[in-house]
């Protein structure tokens, strides 16, 4: 790793980031993550309640902790929390306080750049701050209000996601900062993960791959619909949640509706105020990213971040080759 990788990221077994995914990322895949040495990662407003973001933030430190202590040799990776940065999202301020209490040592914000006063707070206890962009402008904007690092949302990635080619965000990206990035987009494999890095990113950040694992908080219908999709099958819109993002085209025929006539919604009709990113009518409108189609099981996470390292390892040595 190069020196402007923060310390938090610096020991891991894999330069992967996992995506905090709404409704899927719960304690036990997050816990399965970390153990397997990348960053687990969770939306704040997966805890239905302030109260239960700090009971999970204290159980899975003291979890992990009792792990390494078993296991002084494993590589164990870092929590994240994402923080939706957004007027409806009524719980920031009291979701940021129980982060910094925590000291969580990575923050994630998203859809605006987050306040100064966020990013002082967590650098006061040794902490960094990402946010994710999907343009050159977003990342200027949180460039200016000092995040730390920045996630690339480029053409394919699952949930809110941007529409431009990964190589043109990275490389434009990278003309005016030097600093971590992470690179999101279809990204399912050891050689993408590698790919992302010879882009110029320094960790891929994966998010559909771990839906399809045993301790994702996601129906077996939802895992199902993922194994038998492919890229073709994923589709752009904005309808669900005022956001464009990327949706299983399966699950938009289950609600009923023409996944090819979709409405163009209201932006300003977008709210978190109830903890989620879509309106309760779409609940069961289930988001992935254009790396279905290389998805075909649904193992434990342990296997997955195994396959992935095994799958890099070879990467890596095809490429020296060439």
């Amino acid at each position: 790793m190069t020196s402007h990788i923060p310390p938090a990221l610096r020991k891991l077994s894999l330069p992967v980031i996992s995506s905090p995914m709404f409704t899927v990322s719960y304690p036990e895949l997050v816990l399965a993550q970390c153990k397997a040495g990348i960053v687990g990662s969770f939306p704040a407003l997966n805890a239905r309640q302030p109260e239960l973001l700090d009971a999970w933030l204290r159980d899975m430190k003291q979890e992990l902790a009792a792990y390494q202590a078993v296991n002084p040799d494993v590589v164990v990776g870092p929590i994240a929390v994402n923080q939706i940065v957004h007027a409806s999202n009524v719980r920031l301020e009291q979701d940021v306080e129980t982060c910094i209490r925590h000291q969580v040592p990575i923050i994630i914000t998203s859809l605006r750049a987050p306040a100064r006063e966020i990013i002082d707070a967590v650098h006061a206890y040794g902490g960094v701050v990402f946010h994710d962009v999907i343009s050159l402008r977003h990342a200027r904007k949180a460039l200016e209000a000092g995040v730390d690092g920045l996630i690339l949302v480029a053409a394919g990635a699952g949930g809110h996601g941007g529409t431009l080619s990964p190589m043109a965000l990275v490389g434009e990206v990278r003309r005016l900062f030097s600093g971590p990035l992470a690179l999101s987009g279809a990204i399912a494999s050891g050689n993408a993960i590698l790919a992302a890095q010879t882009m110029g990113a320094d960790f891929a950040y994966v998010g559909t791959r771990f839906i399809a694992s045993q301790e994702a908080n996601a129906s077996d219908a939802y895992k199902q619909a993922l194994l038998r999709a492919s890229a073709s099958d994923i589709i752009y819109t904005n309808l669900f949640s005022g956001v464009h993002g990327n949706y299983v085209r399966e699950s938009i025929e289950l609600a009923g509706l023409d996944p090819d006539k979709l409405e163009v919604a209201d932006k300003s009709l977008m709210s978190f105020a109830d903890g989620r990113s879509k309106a309760k009518a779409w609940k069961d409108i289930w988001g992935a990213g254009q790396g279905v189609g290389q998805i075909d099981d649904m193992p434990l996470v342990a296997e997955i971040v195994s396959r992935l390292k095994e799958e890099y390892r070879l990467a890596k040595e095809r490429v020296a080759d060439l």
